[in-house]
């Protein structure tokens, strides 16, 4: 029996915010046509890839009822993780794959294995052989990049800093010094409940003409991107919702200058 394929299904950036509109607005056509005829599933969330396949079901009637999908969750990372833990055995969650069934690999927003524990099941597929295709959607990282006007060139996703306000001072100081030396914008993410702790720490701790960019809710009505010189973000506090995803990125003190009326200057 021919071997199946691992494919890399995008899901909208949406996840506990809001499912109205319509998610063509967000997701090609073509990764509508192929979800909703996956029978087999691997998910970070099983819970959620049901809502959105039934959002789906909506544009694209799904091949089989929902109910009768096969979705089956990746292991949960260990405490402090962001990945299923080394040495864990995916071979079975890729079965129906060596018996020759497509499979679905989603996360709970965007790219499936990018920022997204979903990489270590990709890496899995390539040792077994199985082929692997990536359908087109939209991702944050890269999204909040081409708003923030910095650096697209040369860019970094550095994922989570500490927790632990200590640490946290000295990574940020880490990313700064690196920017400068290196000409590169460094993006990061956070849990959108401690989106206002992050953002007070690099205000707080990155220099004044270092540039900080903050994407939140995109692809959203409400959705906004706001870069400037960090003494700007001083003189003129923006607050950043906490129960929305955000996306903050820096680039440290080499980003044009526009003065009014004129071209952009460096």
């Amino acid at each position: 029996m021919p071997t199946g394929r691992l494919i890399l299904v995008p899901n909208t950036l949406d996840f506990g915010v809001s499912t109205d509109g319509d998610v063509q607005d967000v997701l090609p056509l073509g990764a509508l046509r192929t979800a909703a005829r996956l029978t087999h599933w691997v998910a970070e969330n099983a819970k959620t890839t049901r809502a959105f396949l039934k959002r789906v079901d909506a544009i694209v009637p799904l091949g089989q009822p929902l109910q009768s999908l096969s979705i089956v969750e990746l292991p949960r990372p260990q405490k402090g993780g962001r990945a299923p833990a080394a040495g864990t055995d995916l071979k079975p969650l890729l079965q129906p794959a060596l018996d020759g069934h497509d499979v679905g690999l989603i996360s709970e927003a965007g790219l499936p294995a990018i920022a997204d524990p979903g990489a270590a099941l990709v890496q899995a597929a390539h040792a077994l052989g199985i082929a692997v295709l990536p359908l087109s959607g939209p991702s944050s990282l890269l999204l909040a990049l081409g708003a923030s006007g910095l650096n697209g060139q040369s860019f970094a996703f550095v994922g989570y800093l500490p927790v632990d306000a200590g640490e946290r001072a000295a990574r940020i100081r880490d990313l700064e010094a690196l920017s400068k030396r290196a000409g590169q914008t460094q993006l990061m993410i956070e849990t959108p409940y401690r989106n206002e702790a992050l953002l007070a720490a690099l205000v707080n701790g990155l220099k004044g003409d270092t540039w900080l960019s903050v994407s939140s809710g995109l692809t959203l009505a409400s959705g906004w991107t706001w870069s400037a010189p960090v003494s700007q973000w001083r003189a003129m506090p923006r607050p950043v919702p906490n129960d929305v995803p955000a996306v903050f990125s820096l680039l440290a003190s080499a980003a044009p200058q526009v003065t009014p009326g004129g071209g952009p200057k460096r």
